[in-house]
This record gives C-alpha cells, sequence and structure tokens, in this order.
C-alpha cells in the first residue's frame, strides 16, 4: 500500500505529530488526489479527543480537502490528471437506498462512510486530509472551479455545504429573515451565502467583536446574545435560525426570535445534550431541525454557486506544525474564520 505523509492524533486528546498514514492502491474507479490544503473543522477536534466516542488511533483527520488530480483509474471518466478537485466529509455510501439514490448520500441507510475515523466498505479505516495525498472513489470527488482559489475552497467542503444545504432545503429567498448564530468558520459562511441568495440577515453572537467582519460579508444587522435586549427585541422578528456553534444555548430563548412558521436549525454538534419546552413550538408552529451536509450533487451545486457569486472562505493559512496552536484557538474562539493547513509543509 502507498504510505503517505501525515500529521495524526496518536490517541485520544494527544496532540497531533508528523507520522505517516496507509492509502489504499487506486481501483479502475478511482481517483488519486496530491492535497495541496486541508481546512481545520471544529468536528476534527471534537473526533481526536474523543468527545463523539472511541475512535481508531491513530487518526489524521480532515475533511476539508483541496488539491489536484494526481492519477486516474481506468475506468473513471470526470477527472483528468491536473484538474481541480475537491473532498468534502463523505467518501463513500451504499448507493443503492432511498437516500443515495435522491442524491442525499449524507443520510445513507446503508452507512455514509466518512472521511476520516470511519469503516469504509472494504473494512479499512479511513484516514483524512492532514496527509499529502488521499484515494477517493470517482463519485465523492468535486470539481473546484477556477474562480475559487484552492486554499479559500478547502473549507467550502465542509463549512460551505454544511450552512448551504439548510438554506436550500427551507428555501432561503429575497425576502427571508435569517439569523445567523455564531461568526465563525460556519457562521461566517451562513452569513455570505444567505446574502448571495437575497436573504434579510442577522448574525446573533455573544459580542460585537466580529460586527464589522459581520457587516463586510453580508450581514444587514449585528446583535449581541449578552445584550438582554437582543431578546426581549426581537420577538417574531425570523423566519429561520441557522445555529452554527458548537457549544449549549438556551434553545428556548431562540425559538422565541422565531415569527410563526418559523424554523431553528442546528448545524453545529455541541457534546452535551440541550433541553427545549415543547410549548415554544406549540405556540406559533415553530421547528427545532437539524441538518447535516449535503449530497454530493449539492456539494458540487454550491461550489458552481460560490464561484458565481464571488464567495470564499475567509482564512487563516498555517503550516503543519502549528495545527495543534491551531486547535487551541479554535477552542478560545480565535479565528477569522478558519484555519486552512498548507499541505506542502507536512
Amino acid at each position: 500500500m502507498p504510505i503517505v505523509a501525515a500529521y495524526a492524533a496518536p490517541s485520544e486528546g494527544a496532540p497531533l505529530v508528523s507520522t505517516t498514514i496507509e492509502r489504499r492502491e487506486p481501483g479502475p474507479l478511482d481517483v488519486v488526489i496530491d492535497i495541496a490544503y486541508a481546512g481545520i473543522c471544529h468536528s476534527d477536534i471534537h473526533t481526536v479527543q474523543g468527545d463523539w466516542g472511541p475512535q481508531h488511533y491513530p487518526l489524521a483527520p480532515g475533511h476539508e480537502i483541496a488539491g489536484t488530480v494526481a492519477a486516474v483509474g481506468s475506468d473513471v471518466t470526470r477527472f483528468a490528471v491536473g484538474d481541480r478537485v475537491g473532498v468534502g466529509c463523505l467518501v463513500n455510501s451504499c448507493g443503492e437506498c432511498a437516500a443515495c439514490l435522491r442524491g442525499e448520500e449524507q443520510y445513507c441507510t446503508g452507512g455514509a462512510v466518512g472521511t476520516y475515523g470511519a469503516t469504509d466498505r472494504d473494512g479499512t479505516i479511513t484516514q483524512g486530509g492532514y496527509s499529502r495525498q488521499v484515494v477517493v472513489t470517482e463519485a465523492f470527488v468535486l470539481r473546484i472551479p477556477d474562480a475559487i482559489p484552492l486554499d479559500r475552497a478547502a473549507p467550502l467542503l465542509c463549512a460551505g455545504i454544511t450552512t448551504y444545504s439548510p438554506l436550500r432545503h427551507w428555501k432561503v429567498g429575497p425576502g427571508a429573515r435569517v439569523a445567523v448564530v455564531g461568526l465563525g468558520g460556519l457562521g461566517h459562511m451562513a452569513v455570505q451565502i444567505a446574502h448571495a441568495l437575497g436573504a434579510e440577515v442577522t448574525v446573533l453572537s455573544q459580542s460585537l467583536r466580529k460586527k464589522d467582519e459581520g457587516i463586510r460579508l453580508g450581514a444587514d444587522r449585528y446583535l449581541a446574545t449578552s445584550d438582554p435586549e437582543t431578546f426581549s427585541g426581537n420577538r417574531l422578528a425570523f423566519d429561520l435560525i441557522l445555529n452554527t456553534v458548537s457549544a449549549p444555548l438556551p434553545l428556548d430563548d431562540y425559538l422565541r426570535l422565531l415569527d410563526t412558521n418559523g424554523t431553528l436549525v442546528c448545524v453545529g454538534a455541541p457534546p452535551e445534550p440541550m433541553s427545549v419546552s415543547i410549548n415554544q413550538l406549540l405556540g406559533r408552529r415553530r421547528s427545532l431541525a437539524g441538518s447535516a451536509i449535503g449530497g454530493i450533487a449539492e456539494t458540487q451545486e454550491m461550489l458552481d454557486f460560490c464561484a458565481e457569486h464571488g464567495l470564499a472562505a475567509e482564512i487563516e493559512l498555517i503550516d503543519a506544525a502549528g495545527i495543534n496552536d491551531a486547535y487551541a484557538r479554535v477552542l478560545a474562539s480565535d479565528v477569522k474564520f478558519r484555519f486552512v493547513i498548507d499541505v506542502a509543509t507536512i
């Protein structure tokens, strides 16, 4: 099996270290990708720390992957050597269930295969994008438009599609009143995409520290949730609230901000459970929902949408040696807005 350089967690909660990992021998339908950039997602941190359950170690995380095609299998038809491509949160699925057949591989009932820390169809454990190279079946490779720089495209493969999918599913368009909770890696993409869809966008953040950035990215209003007036003065103000944070929130307070038939959608995944009063849902037929990334076709749609509208992630490019410091800064909310690893430094 090919051996490639990587950064991986050797055990639960341990700092990531320079190492090597094995990649499978490419098959007829496989695409070999030379990784140029890999985004750091909060999910990477949750996973390697064991917040979401036991993992197989050593584990190389990373599901925001951008690079170029190095080789293709004999039966590959959609990609050629040198193409600009990306890989997101999925690398396989059963391909046969109702979810897969309707293009929602993320909800595969036969078992969607995550880009790292998952058991692939051949029984191997997947390893992610904090590495020099990856082998992915053609059906799960995305084409990155020329209009988007590769380093700024990488976070779109998770942060972009995680926010695009619910905005499209709940039919956000001109006149929709959308609130985005948090202006981090997910939130800053949600603001840009909702604005490009024509919505009236409000950011709900703990403080006004990032207000200027939020307005620049397309927010019409920026409110501090630490100010009681934000909740008392904005009852029934929104049609959709997109919660992007990975920390527990007082959901009842946020539900009161929704108008009749409004929906609070959670895309962040805190390790702790959250409670909600059913009365907050009954009174105005409100909904509390969740959304997990998007299917491959929708992810390609998102990339093309971002290219058309001049959208991309706001990033801080780092060397691989800075990964552990970047993790600490993510946990401290000290990043504007996504760390991206220059994989050439691995």
